[in-house]
């Protein structure tokens, strides 16, 4: 391992943990463009840079999502049926993500991604007040909903905030609960996005890196949870000081940025 890459594992860790606490978001979308650039510059595989990026972010999110959700429910801001009526979606889904995602082109996955995420911030920033007959759905289509977002979140490496708050505050959900849940929701997504990679990239394990089990590099979890988890708590402290509308402004104007870079991978280079 080249121990230069500490403080790069490190500053993704401190921008990790912030970012799930203020937004319910595990930060799959920083560590995984980030990860694909340090390894490629240490000379991974090429076939193995991106399932690993993912992988390891995905693995990450199961310690920062339990920080942001602790927090979150000590505020008692996490709805707990919401999450429970979703999560036999959200592990189905998030275990065949990472199957599809090693065969995945790359930059057809981040094109159709960023334009989900610019869609979703149109959504966020334009704020209509919720319709009186847009309510969360029955058991069965919540559970459907869990798959679709488990499934996206397991092919980019995310905790599926991105999906979840927007699908939770259509259906009424203030959004500082809708945060707070999804923050919840992440744990299910991650651990099973985690061991999907595992299971993939043991399956194609020629060429992986030292200290990788499966798609899933070690030495980046280990700097990269004991930093974020720190942070996560400051995050969700900023979260409930912040007003609803002000809160949907931030989230949407992350959500245009990380849409932005996601076409710029897919065709910019």
């Amino acid at each position: 391992m080249n121990f230069a890459l500490i403080p790069v594992f490190a500053v993704l860790g401190v921008a990790v943990g912030f970012m799930s606490g203020l937004f319910g978001i595990g930060g799959g979308f920083t560590i995984v463009p980030v990860l694909v650039e340090v390894f490629t510059r240490e000379g991974f595989a090429v076939r193995h840079v991106l399932p690993t990026a993912i992988g390891t972010s995905a693995a990450t999110i199961v310690f920062t999502t339990f920080a942001s959700a602790r927090a979150h429910h000590a505020r008692g801001a996490v709805d707990w049926p919401i999450v429970r009526a979703m999560a036999p979606g959200l592990v189905v889904g998030s275990l065949i993500g990472p199957q599809i995602a090693s065969a995945l082109p790359f930059g057809v996955m981040a094109a159709v991604f960023g334009t989900f995420t610019w869609l979703t911030a149109l959504r966020m920033v334009r704020s209509r007040p919720p319709v009186a007959t847009s309510t969360l759905p029955g058991a069965f289509a919540m559970s459907a909903m869990g798959a679709v977002i488990g499934l996206v979140a397991g092919l980019v490496g995310t905790g599926g905030a991105f999906l979840a708050v927007p699908f939770l505050t259509r259906c009424n959900v203030k959004v500082h609960t809708a945060v707070a849940s999804s923050a919840a929701m992440g744990l299910p997504i991650a651990t099973a996005a985690t061991l999907g990679y595992v299971a993939a990239g043991l399956r194609h394990s020629d060429g992986l890196p030292p200290y990788a089990i499966g798609y899933v590099y070690l030495p980046a979890v280990l700097v990269i949870v004991a930093c974020s988890v720190v942070l996560a708590p400051v995050g969700a402290r900023v979260a409930h000081a912040w007003s609803q509308q002000r809160l949907r402004r931030a989230f949407a104007a992350l959500l245009a940025v990380l849409g932005a870079y996601m076409w710029w991978k897919a065709f910019g280079r």
